[in-house]
């Protein structure tokens, strides 16, 4: 009479409905990250997926202008076949990059999967951190840090309050993508993902061969500007005018060579020092022992040589959903029954133990409640006010739930009711 009520019952037809959608839906359609997926769920893209159209034209526009006016000019220079070789290998270049991006953008980065419940917490307490042992004030129930030896040396490792987790030395959280992701670097806007783990190598062959598209196509200018001031006797400035394209994509090459070639230098010291850029930026491993650097060679080889590890997470993968979730979150959260929030406050362990004497007070509290009902000081329908108010309090409720004080209460009533 006075449990929680239950939420409405489906027809068998809305039920069908529900089970229906429930075996139909796949991993990336529930995805609690930002991600974006395409092709149903066989490429994950990061939440700003749409730079990639910016990095594109940044990238096809000169090579097409290249191929398009310059190209005439070198293949007239040169023999017929060495100047379309010139033309065709600019071309597959350019294929090749745009390739990459995509290898780049287009893959799962190393997403960590998510937990459904918190890590349990080691008895011994041998991997906790020694910090959180010193200031736990019996505040904290998960440690926000553990020990973990790498090479020899200690490396702390965060616990993850969005994915419920430990992360993974080298794992960090991305805020853009909201998402644990193994051996983080960075989030890259250019790309449109995040790079850890699983596209790194690509990014870093993405970067380092846009660099050289660059060196090439500013090199294959310069050919076909000092090829007109050769034939025609004339200035650099005239030469340029009669070849305003050349002019154009010199100028926009050196610049973006420099961006381009920094950043692919940049990273080559990452990988030969067996750093990220997160780690680099944050740790400043120069100056303290590299726990992760095993040798130029070795770093080397770790990156481009080492396997891949396959993705933990199958995105196309069917998930069971159940039908009175998908119908709690169709009432919204105004409406959504109360019961699943107190178990997940109690899993979360969000709520201390009551202790033995508490139990007492609270029961000698409710005996003096139940004392005032029977001697009336109190209109009737007040009880039953009395009675709401302790059915909607959920710290009253989960305190009923786990001494059992729903039965007692049951039973008085009883008694009162007889009385």
């Amino acid at each position: 009479m006075y449990s929680t009520p239950k939420p409405p019952k489906l027809s068998d037809s809305n039920r069908r409905i529900f089970d229906s959608n429930a075996s139909s839906l796949r991993l990336y359609q529930v995805w609690k990250g930002s991600n974006k997926f395409c092709f149903g769920g066989r490429l994950i893209f990061g939440p700003d997926v749409r730079s990639i159209f910016l990095t594109l034209i940044l990238i096809l526009t000169p090579v097409i202008l290249f191929c398009g006016f310059v190209s005439q000019s070198l293949i007239k220079q040169f023999n017929h076949d060495l100047g379309n070789l010139i033309v065709a290998i600019c071309a597959l270049f350019t294929l090749y990059v745009v390739f990459l991006l995509f290898l780049t953008s287009g893959r799962d980065p190393g997403i960590i999967p998510r937990n459904s419940h918190p890590p349990e917490i080691d008895e011994d307490g041998s991997t906790i951190s020694t910090d959180w042992l010193g200031s736990q004030n019996g505040g904290h129930t998960i440690p926000p840090t553990r020990d973990v030896i790498v090479n020899g040396m200690i490396v702390k490792v965060k616990y993850c309050q969005t994915c419920m987790l430990y992360r993974p030395p080298r794992c960090s959280h991305c805020s853009i993508c909201n998402n644990c992701v193994e051996r983080f670097d960075h989030h890259c806007p250019w790309v449109g993902q995040c790079i850890g783990k699983r596209n790194y190598r690509f990014f870093f062959m993405f970067v380092s061969s846009t660099t050289m598209l660059c060196i090439y196509v500013f090199c294959f200018c310069w050919v076909n500007i000092c090829n007109i001031m050769h034939k025609q006797r004339t200035s650099l400035w005239k030469a340029l005018m009669k070849s305003p394209v050349s002019g154009i994509l010199i100028l926009y090459t050196f610049v973006t060579v420099w961006f381009v070639g920094g950043l692919t230098a940049f990273h080559l010291y990452l990988i030969i020092t067996n750093q990220t850029t997160y780690e680099n930026f944050r740790y400043r491993y120069h100056r303290k022992m590299n726990p992760y650097n095993r040798g130029s060679l070795r770093n080397i080889v770790e990156i481009f040589f080492s396997k891949i590890p396959s993705s933990k997470n199958n995105f196309r993968a069917k998930v069971k959903v159940d039908s009175s979730a998908i119908f709690a979150m169709s009432l919204g959260p105004s409406r959504s029954p109360e019961v699943p929030k107190r178990t997940s406050n109690v899993d979360m362990g969000k709520r201390q133990a009551v202790a033995a004497e508490d139990f007492e007070d609270i029961q000698s509290q409710l005996d003096s409640v139940g004392g005032l009902q029977r001697c009336r000081t109190q209109p009737r329908h007040a009880s039953w006010d009395l009675r709401n108010d302790w059915e909607n309090t959920s710290d009253m409720q989960m305190l009923a739930a786990e001494f059992g004080m729903e039965h007692g209460i049951s039973e008085r009533e009883k008694v009162r009711g007889r009385q």
